[in-house]
């Protein structure tokens, strides 16, 4: 058969927080951008954050993609040998404490899965692609804690193909935009060689320009106080400024120009000699500083200063959130988790019947539970799956799983990856009808259980009226799921018994286990 069923030392930052930690614990984030691969490791105590290691490397992974949106071989070689040294670094950390998220190449990449594939493998640790707003949400994030401000804030990060823009102020993220122009993509189509003309500055600016011209208003001036760089571009270029004693490190609209200035003096990238320029930014300087003097002038950005937070650190106090939110739900004890947030936001958006999705939800955990592994992200998934089962209900009932599951994977849904949208998506789009529609993702047993157990907790809530605890249970045996229900409670509801009985059929087709009801 395909598949089946499973058997059963420095610290850089303050920050506030209202909750109690255990003793720090390693947490690592890796961000596979563009232009660069970071690792970060870092330790969360009350009220501060504490680096325990920092590695980057320049792998020009957006440089990597040909005409056709594909990854080329040597593009993919030099990001799986990075990866492959972060692995050594984070030996004996389980998975629980790593987190991998991938940028804006790999959105784009037609070839990403294969990518991803071969990457996982090597690092040994899962990758999430995540999305444009999701990357400016956690970027803020790390900006926030690392630098607390009680002002009104525009944050920016530049990558290497893609550039975020955040409004908040405090904790909270306002607004989140990101944008398809990076340093890598437009130094390579407007400076190719590395050559630099005021021609070739102009067009970069007007290319640039024309990615920003819908953010005119929502982050015009008005709406904030303070302006913050995150990240590489913006920290180079205040490095640059700062050691040739042009500014303090803040990046104006004269600094810039001067910038530009000395770029056209020196014709060609190779020959710029600046202090305070790191040999791994001169390729895509020209880029960088075209996004930032077309920002500086089109959103009244008088001085840009550098922030201490970026994706990274960010993508760690994320982690350190879903880590106690899970923590919470075995304790009893509370806990945050984004994801929670958003699904509520998306019930309530999409008017789901939140009474029959927590029938849904009970009978599925009482079915998931005995049978399922320790590891919380499966139950939180099934958990998340039943909540938003319906949201395609809005569209229209008829066929709403497809609209349910094309919502999923398109919707912004902050704290959830692309690849964990997809993951709901799927689960969501298997609660009805044949199989077939998902068989190569029920090659996964772990997804098969999932899917076995939204189904029949659908099945048994299809009258939308509460179910009592203990009515039903499952057993897995020899690929054979045995469904148990009480006689009496069969005699009295026929029409549910029915809809077992047809359930029976759709998992013989199917190939995968077999399915049977006992009463």
């Amino acid at each position: 058969m395909p598949g089946g069923l499973p058997q059963k030392d420095g610290t850089i930052g303050r920050m506030s927080s209202s909750r109690a930690h255990a003793p720090p614990t390693d947490l690592a984030a890796i961000d596979i951008g563009s232009n660069s691969f970071r690792l970060e490791i870092g330790q969360i105590s009350p009220g501060r954050y504490k680096r325990v290691d920092y590695l980057k490397e320049t792998v020009r992974l957006g440089a990597g993609l040909d005409a056709d949106g594909m990854l080329t071989e040597d593009a993919v070689e030099r990001g799986l040998a990075c990866l492959a040294r972060f692995t050594q670094r984070l030996a004996g950390l389980p998975k629980g404490q790593v987190r991998a998220v991938a940028t804006q190449t790999l959105r784009e990449a037609r070839n990403r899965d294969l990518f991803l594939a071969r990457a996982q493998t090597v690092l040994g640790h899962p990758i999430e692609v995540i999305s444009g707003r999701e990357e400016a949400r956690l970027i803020y994030a790390g900006v926030a804690r690392l630098q607390p401000s009680s002002q009104h804030r525009l944050v920016i990060d530049i990558g290497g193909r893609s550039t975020e823009m955040i409004l908040g102020h405090g904790r909270t993220p306002l607004r989140a935009e990101s944008f398809q122009v990076g340093s890598v993509s437009l130094s390579m189509r407007f400076f190719p060689d590395g050559r630099f003309s005021e021609q070739a500055f102009r067009n970069a600016q007007v290319a640039a320009g024309a990615e920003f011209e819908e953010a005119l208003g929502p982050f015009a001036r008005k709406h904030w106080h303070e302006s913050l760089g995150s990240s590489g571009t913006a920290g180079a270029v205040s490095q640059l400024l700062l050691a040739s004693g042009i500014t303090d490190g803040a990046i104006t609209p004269d600094g810039l120009r001067w910038c530009m200035a000395q770029c056209l003096k020196a014709g060609r990238a190779d020959r710029l000699s600046l202090p305070g320029l790191k040999d791994d930014r001169r390729a895509v300087l020209g880029g960088g500083l075209a996004i930032l003097y077309t920002l500086a002038t089109h959103f009244g950005i008088d001085a840009l200063q550098p922030a201490k937070g970026a994706l990274r650190q960010g993508v760690i106090f994320d982690l350190d959130e879903q880590r106690a939110a899970s923590a919470g739900r075995s304790t009893g004890a509370a806990g945050h988790d984004m994801r929670d947030a958003s699904v509520r936001d998306l019930q309530q958006r999409f008017e789901v019947d939140t009474a029959q999705a927590k029938r849904v939800e009970a009978v599925a955990a009482a079915l998931y539970t005995p049978l399922a592994g320790t590891d919380p992200d499966p139950h939180r998934h099934l958990g998340w799956a039943c909540a938003l089962h319906e949201i395609g209900m809005m569209v229209s009932h008829h066929d709403h799983h497809r609209h349910s599951a094309y919502l999923l994977s398109h919707v912004d849904a902050a704290g959830f990856s692309q690849s964990q949208q997809r993951r709901l998506a799927e689960l969501v789009l298997a609660q009805r009808g044949g199989l077939r529609k998902v068989e190569q993702q029920l090659a996964d047993p772990g997804f098969a259980l999932q899917v076995l157990c939204l189904r029949l907790a659908i099945i048994h809530c299809h009258a939308r009226q509460p179910v009592p605890a203990g009515t039903t249970s499952l057993k897995l045996k020899d690929n054979v799921a045995v469904l148990s229900v009480p006689g009496d409670w069969a005699d009295s509801h026929p029409r549910t018994l029915y809809l077992l009985n047809e359930e029976v059929g759709v998992w013989d087709k199917s190939g995968v286990t077999r399915l049977q009801v006992r009463s």
